[in-house]
């Protein structure tokens, strides 16, 4: 609990010196808000004990009011009821998805991952949940992250390997393998289930 407390106070931080090196014009104000952000690093470096190079990565090269970013996730059934997860290199399995890229759509990016990574054409339809990724998934990462489950439709096409999956299979919902938990866990893929069920389903918002 006072880990989540210091990544509270952290990330805030890091907010607040972005904005300032954004907004403020003043030379002397703008050193004192990037030294904010370095001190700001420097603790987030300490306490996750992650490289400080990688911390800075994160904290120390976005410019801008600082806002959260947005990851997609399909969900897409077959005939059967059953979900399509896509094979991850390290193993682990998860809906297709990722990063809304800057210069689409949240339904052009679903519909964008979905055929990089399972090699299906599909249309993004009814939106089942806008969540707040720290209530559901590990690790917390240093920065807000909105994810948007999405459920398509398969409209052609097929799996082809790639550099981030070795192959995409349909689960049926008593049988999922192992997921990758800060991608999607099985809360969220069993409430992408209980939408397909559902005749009259309300998109759920955080």
């Amino acid at each position: 609990m006072k880990e989540e407390k210091w990544l509270d106070w952290i990330i805030e931080l890091q907010s607040l010196a972005q904005s300032g090196l954004f907004y403020g014009k003043d030379v002397y104000d703008r050193e004192r808000y990037e030294r904010i952000r370095e001190i700001s690093a420097e603790m987030m470096g300490s306490l996750t004990d992650l490289p400080l190079s990688a911390v800075r990565g994160l904290f120390c090269n976005e410019v801008g009011y600082q806002t959260p970013k947005l990851d997609t996730r399909a969900a897409i059934f077959d005939g059967q009821g059953k979900i399509l997860l896509v094979h991850e290199n390290n193993g682990t399995w998860s809906m297709p998805g990722g990063w809304v890229d800057v210069n689409v759509s949240v339904k052009e990016n679903v519909e964008k991952e979905v055929l990089e990574e399972a090699g299906l054409v599909v249309r993004a339809g009814r939106v089942i949940a806008v969540q707040d990724r720290e209530k559901h998934n590990q690790p917390r990462y240093a920065y807000k992250v909105c994810k948007i489950f999405v459920q398509c439709a398969v409209e052609g096409g097929s799996f082809q390997e790639n550099i981030e999956t070795t192959e995409s299979a349909y689960f049926a919902e008593d049988a999922l393998p192992v997921l990758a938990e800060e991608k999607c866990n099985e809360e969220q893929v069993r409430m992408c289930f209980q939408a397909y069920r559902a005749k009259d389903w309300e998109t759920l918002l955080e």
